[in-house]
């Protein structure tokens, strides 16, 4: 992958290093089974983040291996747990990650999600007690390339992870509460969005101070209400601002209270509500594909503004981007590969000197 051809918001002052897909994740999956994890949920997580790099969503790629060892070790979360399907009283289909990393849950409810809604046309699935879920668009994606339309949200963690300054504020408050649409689409694949309801993920401001980056301009502000690109004012007190301004609070807003209000007290970093439809029950695939495909032609051959190439269609930037890398490996900055590779390093020198005793 030429570094050059990286989509990123990071400002780097020096160059990334070139990492074979297939080493980098066996290394990250010898990490986490290091500490303590299975070898397919080791496995299964390394090759999200890793797709998350050649996908250009560098904010949730190989840099969160640092912040998910980090999670583990200190108890945050569970690396011996797998998550589990449970149906409530009411009838009310859970996807319990028994405090475990999100990303297999995640995986879970869609394909719980997919055959509900396969079977009775649509289905709602909550997903709670889980760590980080990872990139959302690619699991609503998943689901819309199966035929169905995915709608995923979630938040309740603010005791935790207060990131964004509700608007007209200047304290952070929420957490940056994601949302992921998908549904099929064209020729080219789904239509998928996955979006933080803040100006930026807070993954970039890890990625940024891993990777001894600036972040761009007009997305964060210091203590004091005043915009700043340095990734050390959001830990001394500064904040994320809400995407949109009052349109990104009021998502923000909304999936908070879904998360807490309606699902109940948060557990470990969230919890997450998913909504899947069988598009099937409206129309045949076929025409669906067909119109959808007329619909996105029309949109990609608008005249560019000022400043733009060309009118893009949301997922297939992402598309573009993995076909570029697979088979050129991941592009890091050399800081952040510095940090994986002396962090696997530790873990394998702890686990000989544990077995030495």
């Amino acid at each position: 992958m030429d570094q050059n051809e990286v989509c990123s918001k990071l400002e780097l002052e020096e160059a990334r290093v070139v990492i074979p897909t297939d080493e980098i994740v066996a290394l990250v999956s010898g990490i986490f089974e290091n500490i303590g994890c299975s070898v397919k949920v080791s496995r299964e997580v390394a090759e999200h983040l890793a797709d998350s790099n050649l996908c250009g969503m560098e904010s949730h790629g190989l840099m969160r291996t640092l912040q998910y060892a980090d999670q583990f070790e200190s108890g945050y979360m569970r690396p011996d747990v797998n998550p589990e399907i449970r149906v409530i009283d009411r009838g009310a289909t859970i996807v319990d990650g028994n405090g475990g990393i999100g990303i297999p849950a995640m995986r879970l409810a869609i394909e719980e999600g997919c055959r509900v809604a396969g079977e009775q046309g649509v289905s709602a699935v909550a997903i709670r007690n889980v760590g980080h879920t990872g990139r959302l668009g690619a699991f609503t994606e998943s689901a819309a390339r199966r035929g169905f339309l995915s709608i995923c949200f979630g938040g309740g963690g603010r005791e935790k992870w207060r990131q964004v300054a509700p608007y007209g504020g200047r304290r952070a408050m929420l957490p940056t509460n994601p949302y992921s649409i998908a549904v099929p689409g064209g020729a080219r694949g789904p239509m998928m969005f996955d979006f933080a309801t803040s100006k930026i993920a807070g993954g970039w401001i890890y990625a940024a101070r891993s990777a001894g980056a600036r972040l761009p301009d007009n997305v964060l502000m210091d203590s004091e209400g005043n915009v700043t690109r340095d990734p050390e004012d959001y830990f001394r007190g500064g904040a994320i601002m809400p995407s949109g301004g009052h349109k990104g609070y009021a998502l923000a807003l909304a999936a908070e209270i879904v998360a807490e209000a309606m699902l109940g007290p948060t557990e470990t970093e969230g919890s997450w509500l998913l909504l899947t439809l069988d598009t099937t029950i409206y129309r045949e695939p076929s025409t669906l594909q067909r119109v959808a495909e007329e619909i996105l032609d029309e949109l990609r051959r608008c005249p560019p503004a000022p400043g733009f190439e060309r009118v893009e269609i949301p997922g297939e930037r992402e598309r573009e981007h993995r076909e570029r890398s697979v088979g050129q490996g991941v592009a890091l900055p050399a800081k952040t590969w510095q940090q994986i590779k002396a962090l696997s390093d530790r873990l394998i020198a702890a686990g000989d000197s544990s077995q030495e005793r």
